[in-house]
């Protein structure tokens, strides 16, 4: 029923005298010609809208064409809803259940560059999750993952992998990692103060804003965001699926993106190294929070993921680790995001 208005989105640039046209079309009746007008209305005038809104809410008899004019729902009934459903495309050229092409979804992803080297990002819809010790951790977590609390969530990009060697080579001129041999290897070696320096440096370099992740949007993409599966690892119940860990590492680092990914896309979330977040290290507290930062002070930041030095349960997507701001460690690291 709606074909002509879909293809006559090319109206946006019609002349004056075909608008009179529409005019006339509509003291004859033609439906489609109403919904074109109603449509160009917003290019041109709003002072048509309480008319055409009278229009359309009439009631309408079943054409030759065997459809309802009028239902732009499709629902088979012309109501003051058709009017509404009209009003929304109006205002932003959607109609029900289609998606905007210009806005990101779940999961898509970004690819951006520091001279040649290229680093992937993956969006993350915003949402609401359980944070902390949640059912499907069976009993296998430490004192400091609860009380769980619910967290709500804006929308953010994260890191597709941890920093690689390369990508910290080519923003700050050296490689201070351990286990070398591979550039596409996590780096390490690199404390918290050390990232703060590199994600500046990175940011003038390309323009952006680019971060640290908090905590609470590091555990909400680890467990698949509002993908997830509750599964007790990230993206998977069987660790060694989707992390290298102190049973299958070989004491070592490797490349990353080698094991499958969660239901975001994102690898190594847990095991390969240890994830430096933004977060002071503290103890979790009840009650909704939106957006939460952690502790305004502390000693000491927060990691996540665990690396391969550490055991299936410190892997464990709700596992909580730390360190001092100006600690290096061989199986720690960070991921980005924007």
């Amino acid at each position: 029923m709606l074909d002509l208005l879909r293809v006559g989105r090319v109206t946006r640039e019609l002349p004056t005298s075909f608008l009179f046209m529409l005019f006339t079309c509509l003291n004859l009746g033609c439906y489609r010609a109403k919904l074109i007008l109603f449509y160009t209305m917003k290019k041109f005038s709003f002072l048509y809208l309480i008319p055409v809104l009278l229009m359309l809410a009439a009631p309408f008899q079943t054409s030759a064409d065997d459809f309802v004019r009028g239902d732009c729902n499709e629902d088979g009934n012309v109501t003051i809803a058709d009017v509404t459903t009209l009003i929304d495309y109006l205002l932003t050229d959607l109609w029900p259940g289609e998606v905007d092409p210009t806005q990101p979804t779940d999961g898509d992803l970004f690819t951006y560059y520091v001279n040649s080297v290229p680093f992937n990002m993956v969006y993350v819809e915003g949402g609401t999750f359980w944070m902390g010790a949640t059912d499907e951790q069976a009993g296998d977590y430490d004192s400091d993952e609860t009380p769980v609390n619910r967290v709500h969530l804006s929308s953010y990009y994260i890191g597709q992998t941890e920093v690689t060697q390369e990508l910290w080579r080519e923003v700050m001129g050296t490689n201070p990692s351990n286990f070398l041999g591979d550039l596409q290897r996590p780096v390490e070696m690199v404390s918290w103060n050390d990232c703060q320096t590199f994600i500046s440096r990175l940011n003038e370099l390309t323009g952006m804003n680019f971060r640290l992740l908090t905590e609470a949007e590091w555990e909400f993409a680890a467990r698949g965001g509002n993908k997830s599966q509750g599964y007790k690892y990230a993206g998977s119940n069987t660790i060694g699926d989707v992390a290298w860990y102190s049973s299958n590492a070989s004491s070592k680092t490797h490349p990353v993106a080698t094991k499958a990914p969660n239901e975001l896309g994102l690898y190594d979330m847990s095991g390969n190294v240890s994830e430096l977040v933004n977060d002071w290290y503290g103890s979790y507290t009840s009650g909704e929070k939106t957006n939460p930062t952690g502790p305004a002070t502390g000693s000491s930041r927060v990691t996540r993921g665990s690396g391969w030095s550490y055991g299936a349960s410190k892997c464990r997507v709700s596992s909580r680790n730390r360190s001092n701001p100006s600690s290096t460690y061989y199986a720690m690291g960070l991921r980005l995001a924007l």
